[in-house]
C-alpha cells in the first residue's frame, strides 16, 4: 500500500513536471494568456488613468514584468502568474468603475445645485439690460456703463451655451466648471447695472 502511495504521487509530480515542461516549451498558452491580460488592461485603462492612476501604475508594473517573462521565453511563469494578473486588472475596472460612479454623483448635484437659479438670473439680466437701455431711461442708467455690461452678459450666456454643451455629452467636470464661471460673470454683470434684488416669493439671483 505505502509503496503504491509512494508511485502514485511520483506519478502525480512526474506529470506535473511534464505539463510545465511542455508550457515551458511551447509559447502558444503563454501568448495567448498576455493577449488576454494586455486586452484587459487596455479596455480598463482610460478610467483607471483618470480616477484611480496609483492601482493603475501598480497593475500596469505587474503587467509590464509578466510581459517580461514571455519575452525571456519563461512562459511557465507566465501561464503560472497569468490567472492572477487577469484577477488584478479586473479589480482594477472595479475600483475605477466605483470612483467613477462617486464623482459622477458628486457633479451631477454640484451642476443642480449651480444651474438652478441660473435661468432665471439671466432672463432678469437681459430685461435691466434692456431697461436701462431706452431712451427714457437715462437717468436709470446714469453711472452704469450699458454697453460694457452687454458685451460681458454676451460672454457670460455664450460661455453658459458651452457649459451646457458640456453637460449634455457627458463632460461633466468641463460643465460645472464652465457653469462656475458663468455664475460669477453673471454676478459680477448683475452688480454693474445694480439688478434690483427679486421680489419675495422667486428665485433669488445667484452670485
Amino acid at each position: 500500500m505505502t509503496n503504491l502511495l509512494g508511485v502514485t504521487r511520483n506519478s502525480i509530480i512526474l506529470l506535473a513536471a511534464i505539463i510545465l515542461a511542455g508550457c515551458a516549451n511551447n509559447p502558444e498558452p503563454a501568448q495567448k494568456m498576455i493577449a488576454q491580460v494586455q486586452s484587459a488592461l487596455s479596455a480598463a485603462q482610460p478610467d483607471a488613468q483618470k480616477y484611480v492612476p496609483d492601482k493603475l501604475k501598480d497593475v500596469e508594473g505587474k503587467v509590464a514584468r509578466l510581459q517580461s517573462a514571455f519575452d525571456n521565453k519563461d512562459y511557465s511563469t507566465v501561464v503560472t502568474a497569468g490567472p492572477a494578473m487577469l484577477a488584478d486588472v479586473k479589480d482594477l475596472a472595479t475600483a475605477a468603475a466605483a470612483k467613477k460612479s462617486d464623482v459622477t454623483q458628486t457633479l451631477n448635484g454640484e451642476w443642480s445645485k449651480i444651474t438652478a437659479p441660473l435661468a432665471d438670473q439671466v432672463t432678469a439680466i437681459q430685461q435691466r439690460i434692456d431697461e436701462l437701455g431706452k431712451r427714457g431711461n437715462k437717468q436709470m442708467a446714469r453711472g452704469i456703463d450699458v454697453p460694457a455690461a452687454k458685451a460681458a452678459f454676451g460672454e457670460a450666456t455664450t460661455l453658459w451655451s458651452t457649459a451646457q454643451a458640456a453637460f449634455a455629452s457627458g463632460n461633466l467636470e468641463d460643465a460645472v466648471s464652465g457653469a462656475k464661471d458663468v455664475k460669477a460673470k453673471l454676478g459680477a454683470v448683475a452688480d454693474t447695472i445694480k439688478l434690483p434684488p427679486p421680489a419675495a416669493g422667486t428665485t433669488a439671483v445667484a452670485k
